[in-house]
């Protein structure tokens, strides 16, 4: 039986990919978003081009802080579940617009709530981040660990939010799981992630910059890994969970460089600076809950990802000079 999804965010990055997997299956979506210019608009009216074509999918350009258009999106959409992916992303920005990251992150997410408790929708999977983590020493993280240290305001603003989603789980009975996403990438990703940065000057020979000493870890976790894992989420969606959706390996920023070297064919031109503020040393996911409660079990290591999406950039012409 298909059912109606609203996703907020719909036409970024990992939305758009949703959007895609959620209509091959016969559902329906409400895609919310406000094409800020946080990067290119026209990037993201691309990515959900294909997905406009398609009966079941209505767009709705809209701010998740406002009221009115949410209620135009719950008042005539009959949804089932709220995916919220919306949200002001970026760890080294939000540094400079704190207020604004809270603004978008937390008041936004807080009126969605309330905009589904007034429509009696009570299911949600919220797009949390390893941010949290901040620079825990215990490796790899699990969902248990203390993540009353954050060190930077998009990180605070995804705790916060992970706390008023349980309250309303609490409160009001709202099933919602929170995500952890470890490093997106693959195509679609926003150019300004250092995947995509890199990739495209490598190709371009244009110089990368790298921050510290090129030691510090990532759990980059492939596109298609991170869909699977929501729509395991979905389909197992009761009570209030926090689960961590990564590829649980590390890799460092130098062997990073390297392996984008042989996927591009190219040699990187670099320049190191000094580690920036609110950069962590290390992500690592302990994917154990994801794995017994969502049967999840990612399929792309490293190696394999990145030939795919500098395959992908090579498709739309993205390496030359583009976005």
């Amino acid at each position: 039986m298909p059912k109606t999804y609203l996703i907020t965010g719909g036409a970024g990055f990992i939305g758009s990919h949703l959007v895609d997997k959620l209509l091959d299956q016969g559902n329906n979506i409400i895609c919310l978003d406000n094409f800020d210019d946080f990067y290119d608009p026209e990037i993201k009216r691309n990515n959900i081009k294909e997905a406009s074509k398609n009966t079941g999918f209505q767009l709705t350009e809209g701010d998740i802080r406002d009221r009115k258009t949410l209620d135009n999106c719950f008042r005539n959409g009959n949804i089932d579940t709220v995916i919220h992916i919306a949200a002001r992303a970026g760890v080294r920005p939000s540094i400079e617009k704190p207020e604004l990251y809270y603004d978008v992150n937390v008041r936004g997410t807080l009126t969605l709530l309330e905009a589904m408790k007034e429509y009696d929708v009570k299911k949600m999977i919220f797009a949390s981040s390893s941010s949290v983590y901040g620079n825990n020493k215990k490796v790899p993280f699990s969902e248990d660990d203390n993540v009353d240290f954050p060190i930077s305001p998009y990180a605070a603003t995804k705790k916060t939010c992970e706390l008023m989603c349980h309250n309303y789980h609490h409160l009001y009975g709202f099933n919602i799981f929170c995500l952890r996403f470890f490093t997106v990438y693959g195509p679609r990703q926003r150019p300004e992630m250092a995947i995509h940065d890199f990739a495209r000057k490598i190709i371009n020979g244009d110089k990368i910059t790298l921050f510290g000493d090129g030691n510090s870890k990532r759990d980059y976790t492939y596109i298609d890994d991170i869909i699977s894992g929501i729509t395991g989420a979905i389909d197992n969606l009761e009570g209030y969970e926090i689960i961590n959706l990564g590829n649980s390996d590390t890799i460092t920023l130098n062997d990073l460089v390297r392996m984008l070297e042989h996927a591009t064919g190219e040699k990187a031109i670099t320049e190191r600076l000094p580690k920036q503020p609110g950069d962590v040393d290390i992500t690592y996911a302990d994917i154990t809950k994801a794995r017994n409660l969502l049967g999840y079990n990612p399929q792309y290591p490293v190696e394999r990802g990145l030939i795919e999406f500098v395959d992908w950039m090579m498709d739309v012409g993205l390496s030359r000079g583009g976005a």
